[in-house]
């Protein structure tokens, strides 16, 4: 779960993470106000998607107008507000699309002399959290590990412990900010990230830039926060934080199913019980020249109804010319699956080639469900036969 900007730093001030002065406003002329509020002589106002680069990227209706933009009154705050709140920002992370803008965050803008990226992540390789530094703030931190690896340090974090003063001081010595000030400083930061990524469930936290100001000051300029979604149920909290409007219509209804569902951009769609099955799926229809339009794992439990739901959902995208359901029914039963395809026929209407493979617990009635169906299925012996089939069924072959 991604939450705002706005929402990552109020946490920060919260656990002790320096960020400047700002508050979101929904209309350009709150934001107008909230400028005369700060009472500073320019600000920066930014657009609050669920998307990085948004200085660079450009407003569909507005070519020239960036997502994050400096201001030097109220009046120019509230007119840049304006071509922001409900135009359609366009980044890299976006994609062609882009995302529409319901608030902007209005903060004090500050001379920075330096940036610096630190980031807490898992680290499934080290079996554990860990903090990630560099020099190179302000730059994607994946195009930086792929081109200078050697500009990324690490340090595995204790999540019994926390961050270490000696951890602090090494970080501190490598980023080139010296063991005075600046160091007691990073360690502050460093320690805030660590308890909010522990106490809140984060999958990340990140800084980029993390600028160091002109009068000596550490500030998160900006801020990242992901929570586990696994550990919602600890969290009634994160309800609050949540933007639907942020979220792909499509995923949003399936995670309200109980089904595990990611939107891609392919052509066939994918019915699969198990996450690495539904993987293995997906690579054998690319490795036979075919493009899967989605992650969809039903899981080991799911009900006649959420398999119903889940035909639904892969059918609800209008770029699916094929369908592959693969199964093998370990808790979950072929005939459920089988049943559940004959009733997605009957009340939403299937109109495109399904290729089906069931292996496992009740194939033999499930695949008696479907020859007594009617339904113009199409059976596979195996996954590889399965993947072939439903590559050329999706050329119209």
């Amino acid at each position: 779960m991604k939450i705002h900007e706005y929402q990552a730093k109020a946490l920060f001030r919260e656990f002790g993470v320096p960020v400047p002065a700002g508050k979101v406003a929904e209309t350009p002329e709150e934001a107008g106000h909230l400028f005369d509020e700060l009472a500073v002589p320019r600000a920066v106002v930014k657009a609050q998607i669920h998307a990085g680069g948004r200085g660079k990227g450009t407003f569909r209706e507005f070519p020239d107008q960036h997502g994050v933009q400096l201001v030097m009154s109220s009046e120019e705050t509230r007119e840049v507000a304006g071509r922001m709140l409900g135009h359609t920002l366009v980044t890299a992370q976006t994609g062609p699309e882009g995302r529409v803008v319901r608030r902007v965050l209005v903060e004090e803008a500050t001379d920075v002399t330096r940036e610096l990226y630190v980031g807490m992540v898992v680290d499934r390789q080290r079996a554990s959290p860990v903090i990630l530094a560099s020099t190179a703030g302000g730059m994607d931190i994946e195009t930086v590990a792929a081109t200078q690896p050697e500009a990324i340090f690490y340090e595995p974090v204790d999540i019994g412990l926390g961050v270490r003063a000696y951890q602090s001081r090494k970080l501190s010595q490598k980023l080139g900010l010296g063991q005075g000030d600046f160091a007691r400083q990073l360690d502050l930061v460093l320690r805030g990230i660590s308890r909010i990524f522990v106490e809140k469930d984060c999958s990340l936290v990140e800084i980029n830039p993390l600028g160091v100001t002109a009068d000596g000051r550490l500030l998160a300029m900006d801020a990242k926060i992901n929570f586990d979604d696994n550990a919602a149920f600890r969290h009634p909290e994160w309800k609050e934080l949540r933007d639907v409007d942020e979220e792909d219509p499509i995923e949003l209804r399936a995670s309200e199913a109980g089904l595990s569902y990611v939107k891609l951009d392919g052509d066939i769609g994918c019915l699969v019980n198990g996450a690495g099955l539904a993987m293995s799926t997906m690579d054998l229809i690319m490795l036979h020249g075919g493009r899967p339009a989605n992650f969809l794992d039903v899981g080991g439990g799911a009900d006649l109804n959420q398999v119903i739901e889940a035909f639904r959902i892969l059918l609800a995208d209008s770029k699916v010319r094929a369908v592959l359901v693969n199964i093998f029914g370990g808790i979950m039963r072929c005939s459920t699956i089988a049943q559940a395809l004959v009733e997605a026929h009957r009340t939403v209407g299937i109109t495109v080639p399904v290729v089906v493979r069931l292996e496992g617990n009740e194939v033999e009635q499930g695949r008696k469900i479907l020859a007594e169906s009617g339904l113009a299925i199409i059976p596979a012996n195996d996954l590889t036969d399965a993947a072939q089939k439903v590559v050329a069924a999706a050329a119209g072959r």
